[in-house]
């Protein structure tokens, strides 16, 4: 017998309804969202296009390939698709994660492909190879996808994280990449320093804002995330780097007195990321020769300078927008001429010259 129940939300109610999945978990307050506002309850049985809600409680779901997908506070998910049969290849899952965090725990892949596992965050698709990660959304979409270890410390398998623009391979335990909107691309992955016990308590976003307001009325928070960040907003020859010590996130440096640790951990990639950068200004400035201009931003000339394995990147943005990506191995001179303004960078050397006139 197959099961199809594939459900578009102007329709659900006209729909033969089946079940699905099961609450296996509650602690607290929690909702089921189907034609009206349902209260979940342990072994509430869950069906296609439900919308899982948390307030102050927590949820986990199971499904009926044994897929286990767990709910944190102020949480949502969506279950857009469930097709369960005794084919494979004929079984489809499809979430969407919403806001807060997500915990999936894959189930037996023998029972459904995983290229019929579709799962995704309002800013990033994710694909799987049996594994066990986290999705953390904010209210502005921006995800956090932190992949988790198996039982013996070791990979759970291996996810990407797919946008617009590229994507990134997740294979290491605690490796978490960042997405800020679809067109961009994910972070580059760093591993965090973490453990299994900490991630359930950690990744917990803050209310939605109207429920902030009563609760933490007089707090204000002011904090830049990773999310925030691109290559234009580094401030090479100014910035005040950390150490390497003060990057080590472990688990003295958790305050269990603060509510938002999804912004924590934002900081926490957002340092990573800026000392790995550093790293590679320094050794790349060991290997290309560069007249002109200087590695990282240049106040001087307001070129931006970078690399990316071999790639060399030099970006000028003042009025007009020129991005230059060559071979930073080979010899090139660059003449950037922008509504008068002229630079000349010479990399390596004399060599190819590229000129690029804007304006008048």
């Amino acid at each position: 017998m197959v099961v199809t129940f594939a459900l578009f939300k102007t329709t659900k109610a006209q729909a033969q309804a089946v079940d699905i999945g099961g609450i296996s978990e509650l602690n607290g307050s929690a909702q089921i969202l189907r034609d009206e506002t349902l209260d979940a309850t342990l072994d509430f049985a869950i069906q296609s296009n439900d919308e899982a809600i948390t307030t102050n409680g927590r949820m986990a779901i199971k499904f009926l390939d044994d897929s286990v997908v767990k709910l944190t506070e102020h949480s949502q998910l969506l279950i857009d698709e469930y097709i369960y049969d005794a084919d494979p290849s004929k079984s489809k899952m499809a979430l969407t994660f919403g806001l807060g965090t997500v915990r999936f725990i894959t189930g037996n892949l023998n029972k459904i492909d995983k290229q019929n596992i579709q799962l995704k965050t309002p800013t990033a698709n994710i694909a799987i190879r049996g594994t066990d990660f986290t999705a953390t959304v904010d209210e502005l979409g921006r995800s956090l996808i932190v992949l988790l270890p198996d039982a013996y410390g070791l990979s759970s398998g291996e996810i990407e994280v797919i946008t617009g623009s590229g994507m990134v391979l997740l294979n290491k335990p605690f490796q978490a990449t960042t997405v800020s909107v679809y067109e961009n691309a994910p972070s580059k992955p760093v591993i965090l320093d973490l453990s299994l016990e900490l991630i359930d308590n950690m990744l917990i976003v803050n209310p939605p804002k109207k429920d902030k307001e009563v609760i933490e009325e007089n707090v204000v928070q002011d904090k830049k995330g990773v999310l925030d960040f691109n290559d234009l907003d580094i401030d090479y020859l100014e910035e005040e780097f950390l150490s390497e010590d003060d990057l080590e996130f472990t688990e003295l440096d958790i305050n269990y007195l603060d509510v938002n640790f999804l912004e924590d951990l934002l900081d926490v990639v957002d340092a990573l990321q800026i000392v790995e950068q550093e790293d590679v200004l320094a050794r790349d400035a060991n290997t290309v020769n560069i007249q002109g201009t200087s590695f990282g931003q240049d106040l001087k000339t307001q070129i931006n300078t970078f690399t990316d394995g071999e790639i060399l990147t030099l970006i000028r943005s003042v009025g007009q927008y020129a991005r230059v990506d060559i071979d930073g191995t080979a010899s090139y001179t660059i003449i950037f001429i922008q509504d008068g303004v002229s630079n000349i960078v010479q990399v390596n050397g004399t060599g190819t010259v590229i000129t690029i006139t804007q304006g008048n």
